[in-house]
């Protein structure tokens, strides 16, 4: 059942909600310190039953357009937000709680006299979404100084996403950055996602705020916004969102120290070692089409470099190219640099392989990201 062909039903079933809020249930995503590898805060996500009781399989977001449609938006906002501020005191020590409403009705009695009832805001973080355009900041630039008067933090979401987006950014001044998660999906492969994430990681620091990265996914990601020095991501890598208070599970902990370690080693090559898929190897595996990857011998350690076919090329697989320059992870960048400048012409720009201290191979170093941290370095 589509949206669309329900669009008569909207008025009965938000009604049914605004008149028993038990039909709202919350659910609580971790967001997670990417330094520290551990918990930082929770993003409220908000969940609905339909009249008869069952629980809705239209997302949220058509729920609250469905109810600003009818001119209840406020309402059925001021629902959840009551809901939090209920839940303030409960929040685990040292971690925030972050909750949606829109920039054009905060300043509605429903949400702001909620808010304002409250002395003591803190950990509340309410983060900003721009489904519309505020006409007249005025009174939401005096309401913002009011809210962090009391210990609430704004933040701004779906950063990099538009134009009204970094709007916001300028004339908010919030605490907090939301990297919208189309910029962070594949940014390790993605050197233009890269340098926004970048861009984007400096401008925030230039406002005393932090950046957050939605939607990881993957732990190559993970590896680039460290890199990068992002300090807070949130996505289905780190836990789904549940009951309150969702933990960081230790599996999931432990992998992300140690690369917030190894991306501290700024130095050394491991900062900006990519893990690559890898053929062989004690789990037999295949590197997909069109990615970087290793052949490795049953030990694990380095035999070739797969690498993705130019475009065009009549075999879509992978070329093989003998492995050139391998190096420790703790080998330095600029000696690294240099060995790599020395190699042949027709292999100076292929990926360097990474390998442990016993050889077994942990990544590649890809040459243009080695160029721009001597640059970084000056």
């Amino acid at each position: 059942m589509t949206p669309a062909g329900t669009a008569a039903e909207w008025p009965r079933r938000v009604a049914s909600v605004l008149a028993e809020p038990s039909r709202l249930r919350l659910l609580f995503q971790p967001i997670v310190d990417l330094q520290r590898g551990v918990v930082a805060g929770y993003e409220t996500l908000a969940r609905f039953s339909e009249p008869d009781g069952r629980p809705s399989r239209v997302p949220p977001d058509q729920w609250f357009a469905a109810a600003g449609a009818q001119g209840v938006g406020a309402q059925l906002e001021g629902l959840v937000v009551r809901r939090c501020l209920d839940l303030l005191r409960t929040v685990p020590p040292n971690c925030f709680l972050t909750v949606n409403v829109s920039p054009h009705l905060l300043t509605d009695p429903e949400l702001a006299e909620a808010l304002l009832a409250v002395q003591d805001l803190a950990p509340l973080v309410l983060k900003l979404t721009e489904h519309q355009d505020v006409t007249d900041l005025d009174p939401l630039m005096d309401l913002r100084d009011r809210l962090r008067s009391r210990g609430a933090l704004l933040a701004v979401d779906d950063a990099g996403s538009g134009y009204s987006g970094l709007q916001q950014i300028a004339a908010i001044k919030p605490q907090m950055v939301k990297l919208d998660r189309a910029i962070v999906n594949g940014v390790d492969g993605d050197e233009v996602k890269l340098a926004l994430t970048e861009l984007l990681g400096e401008f925030a620091g230039r406002i005393d705020a932090w950046l957050l990265a939605e939607g990881i996914e993957a732990w190559g990601e993970v590896e680039a916004l460290l890199r990068l020095g992002v300090p807070l991501g949130q996505g289905w890598l780190f836990g789904r969102p549940g009951p309150a208070w969702p933990r960081l599970d230790p599996g999931t902990a432990a992998p992300l120290r140690f690369r917030s370690a190894r991306a501290r080693l700024v130095e050394h090559v491991a900062s900006l070692v990519e893990e690559v898929p890898v053929e062989g190897g004690p789990a037999g595996g295949v590197v997909p089409g069109g990615q970087t990857g290793l052949r490795v011998d049953p030990g694990g350690r380095p035999q070739a470099l797969l690498l993705p076919r130019r475009r065009g090329d009549d075999d879509p697989g992978h070329r093989v190219a003998p492995v050139s320059l391998r190096v420790p992870v703790l080998a330095g960048v600029r000696e690294v640099a240099r060995r790599a400048a020395a190699r042949p012409e027709h292999s100076r720009f292929d990926p360097i392989v990474c390998v442990d201290d016993v050889g077994v191979a942990v990544g590649v170093v890809r040459v243009e990201r080695l160029l721009l941290r001597l640059a970084a370095d000056g």
